[in-house]
């Protein structure tokens, strides 16, 4: 590290430097955050018409009856 006392100018342009990469943090963090969102929405449609889809079939053929099982006889001891 550099121990020599800054200027108030070079003080400054530090601030304004360390102001400028946060600035353009936050917007490459907005980019990746919308990126995500959009995803997400893309992934959430996607299932929505798979369950639709898959409904629709079920809805098309009915499940069959389940046949009624026989009551066991019980033994008389």
């Amino acid at each position: 590290m550099d121990d020599e006392p800054k200027s108030p100018a070079e003080l400054k342009e530090i601030r304004l430097n360390r102001k400028l990469a946060q600035d353009a943090e936050g917007i490459k963090a907005m980019a990746e955050i919308a990126a995500a969102d959009v995803a997400i929405r893309k992934r959430t449609a996607n299932l929505r018409a798979m369950r639709l889809a898959r409904e629709a079939a079920d809805r098309d053929k009915p499940p069959e009856p389940k046949a009624k099982a026989k009551p066991k006889k019980k033994k008389i001891t």
